[in-house]
Protein backbone atom coordinates (compact mmCIF):
# COMPACT_ATOMS: atom_id res chain seq x y z
CA UNK A 1 0.00 0.00 0.00
CA UNK A 2 1.38 3.48 -0.77
CA UNK A 3 1.71 6.04 2.16
CA UNK A 4 -1.00 8.48 2.16
CA UNK A 5 -0.13 11.96 0.95
CA UNK A 6 -1.84 15.43 0.14
CA UNK A 7 -3.86 15.74 -2.87
CA UNK A 8 -5.36 19.52 -3.09
CA UNK A 9 -9.44 19.58 -2.43
CA UNK A 10 -11.72 22.00 -3.63
CA UNK A 11 -15.11 20.97 -2.17
CA UNK A 12 -18.45 22.11 -4.12
CA UNK A 13 -20.16 24.51 -2.07
CA UNK A 14 -23.98 22.44 -1.84
CA UNK A 15 -24.05 19.13 -2.50
CA UNK A 16 -26.05 17.84 -5.05
CA UNK A 17 -26.98 14.46 -3.49
CA UNK A 18 -30.27 15.82 -0.98
CA UNK A 19 -32.38 16.03 -4.33
CA UNK A 20 -31.20 12.76 -5.51
CA UNK A 21 -32.86 9.71 -5.09
CA UNK A 22 -30.41 6.45 -4.73
CA UNK A 23 -32.33 3.65 -4.64
CA UNK A 24 -33.34 1.83 -8.20
CA UNK A 25 -30.73 4.25 -9.74
CA UNK A 26 -30.21 3.92 -13.69
CA UNK A 27 -26.27 2.95 -14.66
CA UNK A 28 -24.05 5.21 -15.56
CA UNK A 29 -26.48 8.60 -15.40
CA UNK A 30 -25.53 10.32 -12.50
CA UNK A 31 -21.87 11.38 -11.16
CA UNK A 32 -21.17 12.44 -7.43
CA UNK A 33 -19.98 15.87 -6.54
CA UNK A 34 -16.31 15.56 -7.06
CA UNK A 35 -14.20 13.74 -9.51
CA UNK A 36 -10.37 13.57 -9.65
CA UNK A 37 -7.94 15.23 -12.37
CA UNK A 38 -4.45 14.89 -13.36
CA UNK A 39 -2.30 15.82 -16.36
CA UNK A 40 0.83 14.13 -17.76
CA UNK A 41 3.24 16.40 -19.23
CA UNK A 42 7.29 16.68 -20.05
CA UNK A 43 7.20 12.83 -18.98
CA UNK A 44 5.85 13.60 -15.37
CA UNK A 45 2.88 13.57 -13.59
CA UNK A 46 1.62 17.27 -12.26
CA UNK A 47 -1.74 19.05 -11.37
CA UNK A 48 -3.26 16.14 -9.18
CA UNK A 49 -6.55 17.56 -7.78
CA UNK A 50 -9.75 16.62 -6.91
CA UNK A 51 -12.29 19.55 -7.55
CA UNK A 52 -16.29 19.45 -7.95
CA UNK A 53 -17.64 17.79 -11.13
CA UNK A 54 -17.48 19.61 -14.17
CA UNK A 55 -17.40 19.89 -18.02
CA UNK A 56 -14.21 19.81 -19.51
CA UNK A 57 -13.04 22.07 -22.28
CA UNK A 58 -10.68 20.48 -25.17
CA UNK A 59 -9.23 21.60 -28.31
CA UNK A 60 -11.29 20.19 -31.71
CA UNK A 61 -7.64 19.22 -32.33
CA UNK A 62 -7.53 17.03 -29.43
CA UNK A 63 -5.45 13.50 -29.96
CA UNK A 64 -7.94 11.30 -28.51
CA UNK A 65 -10.60 12.75 -30.74
CA UNK A 66 -8.76 11.73 -33.69
CA UNK A 67 -6.97 9.24 -32.86
CA UNK A 68 -8.40 7.08 -30.12
CA UNK A 69 -5.55 6.76 -27.19
CA UNK A 70 -8.34 6.28 -24.93
CA UNK A 71 -8.31 3.42 -21.68
CA UNK A 72 -10.34 3.01 -18.63
CA UNK A 73 -11.28 0.55 -15.67
CA UNK A 74 -14.66 -0.19 -13.88
CA UNK A 75 -14.41 -0.58 -10.58
CA UNK A 76 -17.01 -1.14 -7.70
CA UNK A 77 -17.37 0.43 -4.10
CA UNK A 78 -19.90 -0.70 -1.23
CA UNK A 79 -21.09 -0.20 1.79
CA UNK A 80 -20.78 -2.80 5.04
CA UNK A 81 -23.37 -2.73 7.47
CA UNK A 82 -21.78 -0.64 9.67
CA UNK A 83 -21.49 2.19 6.56
CA UNK A 84 -17.55 1.44 6.35
CA UNK A 85 -16.69 2.29 2.56
CA UNK A 86 -15.25 -0.67 0.33
CA UNK A 87 -13.41 -0.96 -2.70
CA UNK A 88 -13.25 -4.20 -4.74
CA UNK A 89 -9.94 -5.79 -5.95
CA UNK A 90 -8.83 -1.18 -6.92
CA UNK A 91 -5.10 -3.54 -7.47
CA UNK A 92 -6.12 -5.90 -9.83
CA UNK A 93 -7.57 -2.89 -11.80
CA UNK A 94 -4.74 -0.83 -11.54
CA UNK A 95 -2.54 -3.51 -12.97
CA UNK A 96 -4.62 -3.96 -15.59
CA UNK A 97 -5.10 0.07 -16.40
CA UNK A 98 -1.32 0.05 -16.69
CA UNK A 99 -1.46 -3.33 -19.09
CA UNK A 100 -4.23 -1.28 -21.05
CA UNK A 101 -1.65 1.72 -21.12
CA UNK A 102 1.71 0.06 -22.62
CA UNK A 103 -0.33 -1.95 -25.19
CA UNK A 104 -1.36 1.79 -25.85
CA UNK A 105 1.43 3.40 -26.06
CA UNK A 106 0.21 5.28 -22.75
CA UNK A 107 2.41 6.39 -19.53
CA UNK A 108 1.54 4.50 -16.48
CA UNK A 109 0.06 5.98 -13.70
CA UNK A 110 1.46 6.05 -10.17
CA UNK A 111 -0.08 4.34 -7.73
CA UNK A 112 -0.30 6.64 -5.50
CA UNK A 113 -1.95 8.96 -7.92
CA UNK A 114 -4.38 5.64 -8.66
CA UNK A 115 -5.21 4.12 -5.69
CA UNK A 116 -4.78 6.93 -3.24
CA UNK A 117 -6.59 9.36 -5.23
CA UNK A 118 -9.06 6.86 -5.93
CA UNK A 119 -9.32 6.59 -2.17
CA UNK A 120 -9.50 9.89 -0.95
CA UNK A 121 -12.16 10.60 -3.56
CA UNK A 122 -14.01 8.37 -2.84
CA UNK A 123 -13.97 8.99 1.38
CA UNK A 124 -15.42 12.94 0.19
CA UNK A 125 -18.24 11.18 -1.35
CA UNK A 126 -18.84 7.97 0.32
CA UNK A 127 -22.38 9.27 1.62
CA UNK A 128 -23.46 8.79 -2.43
CA UNK A 129 -22.78 4.63 -2.41
CA UNK A 130 -25.93 3.76 -1.96
CA UNK A 131 -27.27 1.06 0.95
CA UNK A 132 -29.18 -1.18 -0.78
CA UNK A 133 -29.20 -4.68 -2.10
CA UNK A 134 -27.79 -5.10 -5.78
CA UNK A 135 -26.61 -1.10 -5.34
CA UNK A 136 -23.17 0.18 -5.30
CA UNK A 137 -20.30 3.25 -6.29
CA UNK A 138 -19.34 2.70 -9.87
CA UNK A 139 -15.74 3.93 -10.11
CA UNK A 140 -14.46 4.89 -13.52
CA UNK A 141 -10.68 5.78 -14.10
CA UNK A 142 -9.64 6.89 -17.36
CA UNK A 143 -6.79 8.42 -19.29
CA UNK A 144 -6.73 9.99 -23.02
CA UNK A 145 -4.11 11.91 -25.18
CA UNK A 146 -4.45 15.46 -24.81
CA UNK A 147 -1.91 16.62 -27.72
CA UNK A 148 -3.57 19.49 -29.40
CA UNK A 149 -2.27 18.68 -32.92
CA UNK A 150 -3.03 16.19 -35.49
CA UNK A 151 -0.50 13.91 -36.58
CA UNK A 152 -0.39 10.43 -36.55
CA UNK A 153 1.41 9.44 -32.86
CA UNK A 154 1.32 8.54 -29.68
CA UNK A 155 0.35 11.35 -28.11
CA UNK A 156 2.89 14.33 -25.77
CA UNK A 157 0.51 14.76 -23.21
CA UNK A 158 -2.31 12.80 -21.16
CA UNK A 159 -5.12 13.59 -19.14
CA UNK A 160 -5.95 11.24 -16.20
CA UNK A 161 -9.06 11.49 -14.09
CA UNK A 162 -11.67 9.46 -11.82
CA UNK A 163 -15.36 9.85 -11.86
CA UNK A 164 -17.76 8.05 -9.41
CA UNK A 165 -21.83 6.92 -10.34
CA UNK A 166 -23.65 5.44 -7.95
CA UNK A 167 -25.99 2.76 -9.76
CA UNK A 168 -27.85 0.04 -9.27
CA UNK A 169 -28.05 -3.53 -11.44
CA UNK A 170 -26.43 -3.47 -14.82
CA UNK A 171 -28.50 -5.87 -16.20
CA UNK A 172 -31.96 -6.54 -13.90
CA UNK A 173 -33.14 -9.94 -15.81
CA UNK A 174 -31.25 -12.83 -17.36
CA UNK A 175 -30.14 -12.10 -20.83
CA UNK A 176 -30.71 -13.42 -24.78
CA UNK A 177 -27.66 -13.93 -26.03
CA UNK A 178 -26.87 -13.95 -29.67
CA UNK A 179 -23.54 -15.95 -31.15
CA UNK A 180 -21.62 -13.65 -33.44
CA UNK A 181 -20.23 -15.27 -36.47
CA UNK A 182 -19.65 -12.54 -39.01
CA UNK A 183 -17.94 -9.87 -37.27
CA UNK A 184 -15.11 -9.51 -35.34
CA UNK A 185 -14.08 -7.98 -32.01
CA UNK A 186 -10.62 -8.76 -31.43
CA UNK A 187 -7.87 -11.26 -33.33
CA UNK A 188 -4.43 -12.22 -31.50
CA UNK A 189 -1.68 -9.70 -31.70
CA UNK A 190 -4.52 -7.08 -31.66
CA UNK A 191 -5.75 -5.02 -28.72
CA UNK A 192 -8.83 -7.18 -27.01
CA UNK A 193 -6.82 -8.02 -23.32
CA UNK A 194 -6.71 -4.13 -23.50
CA UNK A 195 -9.52 -2.09 -21.89
CA UNK A 196 -9.16 0.39 -24.38
CA UNK A 197 -12.61 2.66 -25.95
CA UNK A 198 -12.02 1.69 -29.27
CA UNK A 199 -13.18 -2.70 -28.46
CA UNK A 200 -16.24 -1.26 -27.41
CA UNK A 201 -16.97 1.54 -30.03
CA UNK A 202 -16.55 -1.26 -32.83
CA UNK A 203 -19.13 -3.53 -31.38
CA UNK A 204 -21.83 -1.29 -31.48
CA UNK A 205 -23.13 -1.83 -34.46
CA UNK A 206 -22.81 -5.74 -34.21
CA UNK A 207 -24.66 -5.37 -30.62
CA UNK A 208 -27.44 -2.50 -31.97
CA UNK A 209 -27.96 -5.56 -34.95
CA UNK A 210 -28.50 -8.14 -32.34
CA UNK A 211 -31.13 -6.36 -30.29
CA UNK A 212 -33.09 -5.62 -33.40
CA UNK A 213 -33.61 -9.40 -33.19
CA UNK A 214 -34.61 -8.87 -29.69
CA UNK A 215 -31.19 -9.87 -27.93
CA UNK A 216 -29.42 -8.07 -25.18
CA UNK A 217 -25.79 -8.62 -25.99
CA UNK A 218 -23.47 -10.47 -28.63
CA UNK A 219 -20.84 -13.71 -27.76
CA UNK A 220 -17.62 -12.97 -30.10
CA UNK A 221 -16.42 -15.74 -31.83
CA UNK A 222 -12.74 -16.01 -32.67
CA UNK A 223 -11.33 -14.45 -36.15
CA UNK A 224 -10.35 -17.45 -38.06
CA UNK A 225 -12.94 -19.81 -38.04
CA UNK A 226 -16.03 -18.23 -35.95
CA UNK A 227 -15.85 -21.43 -34.18
CA UNK A 228 -14.56 -20.57 -30.67
CA UNK A 229 -16.43 -18.64 -27.73
CA UNK A 230 -14.28 -15.77 -26.32
CA UNK A 231 -15.96 -13.13 -24.49
CA UNK A 232 -19.43 -10.89 -24.57
CA UNK A 233 -19.95 -6.92 -25.31
CA UNK A 234 -19.69 -6.22 -21.18
CA UNK A 235 -18.95 -9.55 -19.50
CA UNK A 236 -16.77 -12.95 -19.72
CA UNK A 237 -18.70 -15.72 -20.10
CA UNK A 238 -18.73 -18.93 -18.07
CA UNK A 239 -20.68 -22.38 -18.64
CA UNK A 240 -21.65 -25.20 -16.31
CA UNK A 241 -21.37 -28.42 -17.67
CA UNK A 242 -21.97 -31.40 -15.61
CA UNK A 243 -19.76 -30.40 -12.50
CA UNK A 244 -17.70 -28.26 -14.12
CA UNK A 245 -17.35 -24.92 -14.92
CA UNK A 246 -15.57 -23.87 -18.47
CA UNK A 247 -14.31 -20.59 -19.11
CA UNK A 248 -12.40 -19.37 -22.67
CA UNK A 249 -8.49 -19.12 -21.66
CA UNK A 250 -7.15 -15.79 -22.11
CA UNK A 251 -3.33 -16.68 -24.02
CA UNK A 252 -4.42 -15.54 -27.21
CA UNK A 253 -4.90 -12.04 -25.60
CA UNK A 254 -8.03 -11.60 -27.19
CA UNK A 255 -9.92 -11.36 -24.23
CA UNK A 256 -9.85 -8.86 -21.16
CA UNK A 257 -8.94 -11.24 -18.11
CA UNK A 258 -11.81 -9.72 -15.82
CA UNK A 259 -11.13 -9.10 -11.92
CA UNK A 260 -14.53 -10.69 -11.60
CA UNK A 261 -14.03 -13.30 -13.71
CA UNK A 262 -11.07 -14.43 -11.57
CA UNK A 263 -12.98 -13.96 -8.01
CA UNK A 264 -15.72 -15.80 -9.87
CA UNK A 265 -13.27 -19.17 -10.38
CA UNK A 266 -11.97 -18.89 -6.57
CA UNK A 267 -15.84 -19.05 -5.64
CA UNK A 268 -16.45 -22.22 -7.63
CA UNK A 269 -13.18 -23.73 -6.45
CA UNK A 270 -14.57 -23.30 -3.07
CA UNK A 271 -18.01 -24.39 -4.04
CA UNK A 272 -16.76 -27.68 -4.99
CA UNK A 273 -16.57 -27.66 -8.61
CA UNK A 274 -13.89 -28.11 -11.19
CA UNK A 275 -13.11 -24.98 -13.17
CA UNK A 276 -10.84 -25.02 -16.25
CA UNK A 277 -10.01 -22.48 -18.47
CA UNK A 278 -9.74 -23.67 -22.22
CA UNK A 279 -10.96 -23.11 -26.25
CA UNK A 280 -14.87 -23.49 -25.64
CA UNK A 281 -16.47 -24.44 -29.14
CA UNK A 282 -19.80 -23.28 -29.96
CA UNK A 283 -19.91 -27.36 -30.75
CA UNK A 284 -19.45 -28.31 -27.72
CA UNK A 285 -21.75 -26.31 -25.97
CA UNK A 286 -24.40 -27.31 -28.55
CA UNK A 287 -23.89 -31.09 -28.10
CA UNK A 288 -23.66 -30.57 -24.01
CA UNK A 289 -27.02 -28.66 -24.77
CA UNK A 290 -28.15 -31.93 -26.53
CA UNK A 291 -27.24 -34.12 -24.24
CA UNK A 292 -28.78 -32.26 -21.21
CA UNK A 293 -25.60 -31.53 -19.95
CA UNK A 294 -24.92 -27.65 -20.24
CA UNK A 295 -26.81 -26.78 -16.77
CA UNK A 296 -26.56 -23.03 -16.15
CA UNK A 297 -24.63 -20.32 -18.63
CA UNK A 298 -23.60 -16.58 -16.74
CA UNK A 299 -21.65 -13.66 -17.92
CA UNK A 300 -19.20 -11.56 -15.15
CA UNK A 301 -18.19 -8.16 -14.85
CA UNK A 302 -17.73 -5.08 -13.03
CA UNK A 303 -20.72 -3.39 -14.32
CA UNK A 304 -22.90 -6.92 -14.57
CA UNK A 305 -21.19 -8.60 -11.82
CA UNK A 306 -22.87 -12.04 -12.12
CA UNK A 307 -25.50 -12.24 -15.16
CA UNK A 308 -28.16 -15.38 -15.56
CA UNK A 309 -28.07 -15.80 -19.70
CA UNK A 310 -31.66 -17.48 -20.35
CA UNK A 311 -31.05 -17.99 -23.96
CA UNK A 312 -27.92 -18.54 -26.38
CA UNK A 313 -28.97 -18.46 -30.25
CA UNK A 314 -26.48 -19.61 -33.10
CA UNK A 315 -27.84 -19.42 -36.58
CA UNK A 316 -30.86 -21.32 -36.10
CA UNK A 317 -29.88 -23.22 -33.19
CA UNK A 318 -31.42 -21.77 -30.03
CA UNK A 319 -30.52 -22.99 -26.29
CA UNK A 320 -33.13 -22.26 -24.03
CA UNK A 321 -33.10 -22.36 -20.16
CA UNK A 322 -35.34 -22.26 -17.38
CA UNK A 323 -33.08 -19.87 -14.85
CA UNK A 324 -35.20 -20.17 -11.98
CA UNK A 325 -34.21 -23.82 -10.92
CA UNK A 326 -30.26 -22.78 -11.16
CA UNK A 327 -28.31 -23.44 -8.08
CA UNK A 328 -24.84 -22.86 -9.18
CA UNK A 329 -24.66 -19.09 -10.44
CA UNK A 330 -27.14 -17.77 -7.94
CA UNK A 331 -24.75 -19.44 -5.34
CA UNK A 332 -22.08 -17.27 -6.73
CA UNK A 333 -24.08 -14.65 -7.41
CA UNK A 334 -24.49 -14.58 -3.15
CA UNK A 335 -21.40 -15.23 -1.79
CA UNK A 336 -19.84 -12.58 -3.62
CA UNK A 337 -22.69 -10.25 -3.02
CA UNK A 338 -21.49 -11.16 0.93
CA UNK A 339 -17.84 -10.35 0.46
CA UNK A 340 -18.52 -7.27 -0.79
CA UNK A 341 -21.22 -5.71 1.55
CA UNK A 342 -19.56 -6.97 4.53
CA UNK A 343 -21.74 -9.72 5.97
CA UNK A 344 -18.88 -12.70 4.78
CA UNK A 345 -15.79 -12.87 5.91
CA UNK A 346 -13.31 -11.29 3.51
CA UNK A 347 -10.51 -14.17 3.23
CA UNK A 348 -8.69 -13.54 0.15
CA UNK A 349 -8.46 -9.97 1.01
CA UNK A 350 -10.43 -8.29 -1.63
CA UNK A 351 -11.96 -5.38 -0.05
CA UNK A 352 -9.98 -2.13 0.21
CA UNK A 353 -11.00 0.42 3.05
CA UNK A 354 -11.49 3.90 2.21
Amino acid sequence: MVEAYSIPVTKIEHSRLPGITLENIPFGRTFTDHMLEADYENGEWKNVEIKPYQPLMVSPSLAAIHYGQSIFEGIKAYKNEAGEAYIFRPYDNYKRFNLSAARMEMPDVPEDIFIEGMRQLIALDKDWIPAQENHSLYIRPFMFSSDEMIGVRASEKYKFMIILSPTGPYYSAPMRIYVEEKYTRAAPGGVGFAKAAGNYAAAMYVTAQAKKQGYDQVLWTDVYEHKYVQEIGTMNVFFVIGDTAVTPELSAGTILAGVTRDSVMTILEEMGLRVEEKPVSVDMLMDAYKAGELREVFGTGTAATVSLIRELKYKDFVMSFDTGTWKVTPEIKSRLDAIREGRAADKYGWMFKV
